[in-house]
């Protein structure tokens, strides 16, 4: 950059960005310079765009290989130590996907942000700068039109009106002349009209470019949101649903995410390369369009450096004070002798001090601080807060990338767990009380349960007809007394309170008689029929 820059300093990030190497798809070095024209320099941030790509292909092959190894040992039987831990780095690998999520998203919310305050900045300045060059083409347009048809006009009238004094006349072909030099002079200065409409087309462009920038990047952080969502819901539920739809947004989020930093990085690079040195390629650019030295002298806009409209300024200026020293000695000594020609010499008089309030206008719209201040915002714009932005936005992908990385890892193990968990309460007996899925069917299916207690206790009559107990055997018991005997044992029924009638097993040879006085004798008749084991089994 040039040593005399004291307004714009690229910032230390657009250095460091500028010095990455610069390969073409070839794989051969390139030249670092902005030339977004030339097809090797294009090829030169593509090469970042492919590296992305890589970095997405390898990412996505050592998940496939680590889903590959995880089902190949999904067979062998895992110790319960091994399931506890492994249910640990689940749960840490969740958590830890979980914060790297919320403080990328957080990242990207605002480099977003950055990046679109740096994009209006740059938006804002160039309609400003385009307003200004509109002006000074309105004002040259208007006053050349005002003095050729205006003054035209009544110094051809005055022309006939002081016919007979060749003083008067030739005053008026000085005052002709004098005009016709001030219109070669606005004749003179640059056609802002290409400009204008470049900088209006580049503006709209870059606004609505941003604008579905802006939109797709507040698209991309929502559905990191949901996704991490998802998982949170579905490790918490254990819903298999859950997960499967958390694996495939999830994909696509890392592809996504991938896809962002190659476009980021790649954008990042060559926005650099431009603000490294913005004055050399804004004058190759503008070549044809205007000259190099006002290009120059509104890109540095320095005192030393004289404003190359100075001189059709100077001679705009000039030529107005000599029009109206003659328009007021033609008032003073024509009018007395030609009383007609106030009215046109009055009219001249109006133009002219039109003409030279457009002049003090265009002065100061012709000045380079307007223009060089636009400018400067605008780089200010893009270098510094347009590219710390996409610098955020890189930094938000990468960390969205390995956060649904440790994601993908994460909910595989986490539905191995699951479909454990179900293949083991499926493997308990359903008639065991110990099983939970058979206590939940038990408090959802009371009928069921009466109905497998009377089969059961039909099927204990049935062996009565083979071993006839006791006579004080409960055989004709009512069910009342043993829903009591149940409600006893606290109303679930299990092995332990079922009446073991119709055994035909002999009575115990000694029964304390404390448990006896302590049922009623329907009861009493029933521990009667047990053996010593199982009467030792219901005293425990």
């Amino acid at each position: 950059m040039s040593a005399d820059r004291v307004d714009y300093i690229a910032p230390w990030w657009i250095y460091w960005l500028h010095n990455f190497p610069h390969i073409n798809l070839r794989l051969q070095p390139a030249d670092s310079s902005f030339q977004p024209q030339n097809e090797e320099y294009q090829q030169t941030l593509a090469f970042f765009a492919c590296l992305a790509a890589a970095c997405l292909g390898l990412n996505l092959l050592l998940l496939a290989v680590y889903l590959s190894c995880l089902c190949c040992c999904g067979a062998e039987e895992e110790e319960e130590e091994e399931k506890k831990t492994k249910s640990c780095c689940v749960t840490w690998s969740a958590v830890v996907a979980g914060l790297l999520t919320c403080v990328a998203v957080g990242v990207g919310f605002y480099g977003n942000s950055e990046t679109n305050d740096g994009v209006y900045q740059v938006t804002y300045s160039m309609y400003n700068a385009n307003h200004t060059l509109g002006g000074v083409q309105s004002l040259v347009t208007g006053t050349m039109a005002s003095l050729r048809s205006g003054l035209q006009q009544h110094l051809e009238r005055l022309d006939e009106i002081f016919s007979t004094r060749g003083d008067f006349v030739q005053s008026l072909r000085f005052l002709q002349q004098m005009t016709d030099s001030v219109v070669r002079q606005l004749l003179g200065l640059p056609d802002w009209a290409r400009a204008e409409m470049d900088l209006s087309q580049l503006a709209q462009r870059a606004a609505q470019v941003e604008y579905y920038r802006w939109l797709t990047y507040l698209l991309l952080l929502i559905l990191d949101l949901v996704i991490c969502l998802l998982a949170c819901l579905g490790l918490a539920k254990q819903s298999r649903w859950l997960l499967t739809t958390m694996m495939v947004c999830g994909v696509l989020a890392l592809i996504l995410s991938w896809a962002s930093l190659g476009a980021d990085l790649a954008t990042a690079v060559g926005t650099s390369d431009f603000c490294i040195a913005p004055d050399r390629f804004l004058m190759s650019q503008t070549q044809g369009i205007v000259g190099g030295d006002i290009v120059h002298y509104y890109l540095y806009c320095n005192q030393t450096l004289t404003n190359p409209f100075q001189q059709p300024l100077t001679i705009f200026q000039r030529s107005m004070t000599t029009m109206q020293i003659q328009i007021q000695a033609l008032l003073q000594f024509a009018v007395p002798l030609f009383p007609t020609a106030e009215r046109d010499l009055l009219g001249i008089q109006k133009v002219l001090n039109s003409s030279e309030s457009s002049l003090h206008q265009l002065t100061a719209l012709l000045d380079c601080r307007g223009l060089n201040k636009d400018y400067v915002d605008a780089m200010f714009g893009v270098c510094y807060d347009g590219v710390e932005g996409v610098l955020y936005l890189c930094l938000f992908s990468l960390l969205s990338a390995i956060a649904f990385t440790l994601m993908l890892c994460a909910v595989p193990r986490a539905w191995r767990q699951i479909a454990g968990r179900e293949r083991d309460y499926g493997d308990i007996d359903e008639e065991d009380p110990f099983n939970p899925r058979a206590r939940r069917m038990n408090s959802q299916t009371p009928n069921t349960n009466l109905q497998s207690l009377c089969s059961y206790s039909s099927s204990l009559g049935s062996q009565t007809s083979i071993h006839r107990p006791p006579p004080t055997a409960t055989t004709t018991a009512p069910m009342a007394e043993y829903m009591n005997h149940t409600a006893l044992f606290g109303g679930t029924p299990r092995y332990e309170n079922v009446p073991l009638i119709g055994r035909g097993s002999p009575p115990p040879s000694v029964f304390p008689q404390p448990y006896v006085n302590r049922y009623s004798p329907t009861m009493r008749a029933t521990y009667l029929s047990m053996t010593e084991d199982q009467s030792r089994h219901i005293r425990t």
